[in-house]
């Protein structure tokens, strides 16, 4: 099996989560995603050096992996493949920052070290939450929590179709991989020299599907405004999430809860 193909069956597999049927599912679509935003907000303001503060917060994406009954393996897979860029945002931070901040013993940690292993943490974090956010959701709620916040139309809409489409271009995407493979004989690879002209092939098939994908639905009556239902009202099951997540992420925000564990145990072994 071809990486495209790798990835169409990984992004297939997302829409399938969306089916699920759990306590996380069937929660409002506003509450997951105003819950996932207080999160977000309190991962960006942490220090740039602060590893220890973060740690408590590890039980939000644990809890909406085991609500929503999703595969850790999926969440695995992702991390693993979207690492690579975080890395190498993190990874000059160790040589640009070496003055020593904490003491392990005999062992020094320089802040480009902290750093380094506080970005690597909130991406771990962050993506967890927002996959479990959209896998317990699906596009559609989500579209529809965007346009009861006022966020423009066109906005939103552009947000669904290129959801939608990145299926639509991996298939091309696959497509000419398996035909290019298929004639190149004994290469396992597509070569740099023809890089350039299968850009443009893909171009040129997408582009094709789209607008045939586009006058099935002017004939289905679309007039390029969004038609989303909206979801149900929300409860008191709802509301108390929110409340208890939100106090919680913030209760560890404002007050050090690692540190005063950290306290507690050489009070307890002093």
């Amino acid at each position: 099996m071809q990486r495209f193909q790798r990835h169409l069956d990984h992004f297939r597999r997302l829409d399938d989560l969306v089916q699920g049927d759990s306590f996380l599912h069937r929660l409002h679509p506003a509450i997951k995603a105003v819950t996932t935003l207080v999160f977000l907000i309190s991962l960006a303001s942490y220090p740039r050096h602060e590893v220890a503060g973060l740690l408590p917060l590890i039980l939000y994406p644990v809890m909406l992996i085991s609500l929503g009954r999703l595969p850790v393996s999926y969440f695995v897979e992702r991390l693993l493949f979207l690492s690579p860029f975080v890395l190498l945002v993190a990874i000059a931070n160790p040589f640009l920052d070496r003055a020593v901040m904490v003491q392990v013993g005999f062992v020094g940690i320089t802040g480009g070290w902290l750093s380094f292993f506080s970005i690597v943490l909130r991406f771990l974090l962050g993506v967890t939450a927002v996959l479990a956010l959209v896998a317990t959701t699906g596009i559609h709620d989500l579209c529809s929590v965007l346009l009861r916040a006022n966020v423009p139309r066109i906005l939103v809409l552009q947000l669904l179709l290129v959801y939608r489409y990145l299926s639509l271009l991996m298939e091309e995407a696959y497509r000419i991989e398996q035909a290019y493979l298929l004639r190149a004989g004994v290469s396992k690879g597509i070569t740099p020299s023809v890089w350039g002209s299968l850009a443009g092939g893909l171009l040129i098939r997408t582009y094709s599907r789209a607008r045939i994908i586009y006058q099935a639905m002017l004939c289905r009556g679309f007039t390029g405004e969004l038609q989303i239902a909206s979801p149900s009202r929300v409860n008191g099951g709802a509301l108390l999430y929110l409340i208890g997540w939100t106090l919680f992420i913030l209760g560890v925000r404002i007050y050090p809860v690692a540190y005063i564990l950290e306290t507690m145990v050489k009070g307890a072994w002093g």
